[in-house]
């Protein structure tokens, strides 16, 4: 029987939004921003200028997400939209002056409040536990590559393709039917 509070998954979830919650007092009480909009700024704190997809690929959020953060922060005028010399389907965002500031006073406390929270562990055991993060993610990508590769192999996906298709096709019928008549 599954026992949910020592399943993996569930725990890494749970801790990971209750440690959002806990660093997002920091910036929220201070700052006035929420979790997606400082995730947003700590991942263009890194690199810029990004798209929205970039950002979207870095932080594991969905786009809507993504987007009323980007939103907010061009509205409070910390970031600042471009569009993409080689796509003008995309926008390329940066930070604005007020934008960077900020960044530069928060980045700061999220670094003490890391540091605080790893106190509970040793250097070695720190040490360990990055070393383990990183080998379950190489795992967790190696899994989804042999997934992808299983379910290509096992037919599905050709017998989802036909299934679309067939939808389409019958979706079409209907149109020309309402033309029709």
């Amino acid at each position: 029987m599954l026992e949910l509070d020592s399943f993996l998954p569930y725990r890494l979830n749970v801790l990971a939004k209750r440690v959002s919650r806990q660093l997002a007092r920091q910036y929220q009480d201070r700052f006035g921003i929420s979790i997606p909009e400082w995730r947003v700024i700590a991942i263009l704190g890194r690199e810029q200028p990004l798209s929205s997809n970039d950002i979207v690929e870095r932080s594991q959020m969905d786009k809507a997400k993504v987007s009323r953060a980007v939103a907010g922060l061009v509205e409070r005028g910390y970031l600042s939209r471009q569009v993409h010399p080689d796509d003008q389907r995309l926008l390329r965002l940066a930070f604005t002056a007020e934008g960077r500031a900020l960044y530069d006073r928060i980045a700061p406390l999220a670094l003490d409040w890391e540091r605080r929270f790893l106190a509970a562990l040793t250097p070695t055991e720190r040490a360990a536990f990055t070393g383990l993060l990183d080998r379950l993610e190489a795992r967790l990508a190696a899994m989804a590559s042999e997934d992808e590769t299983a379910y290509l192999l096992s037919g599905e996906a050709n017998a989802e393709r036909l299934r679309k298709a067939a939808a389409d096709m019958d979706a079409g019928k209907g149109i020309l039917r309402d033309i029709k008549d």
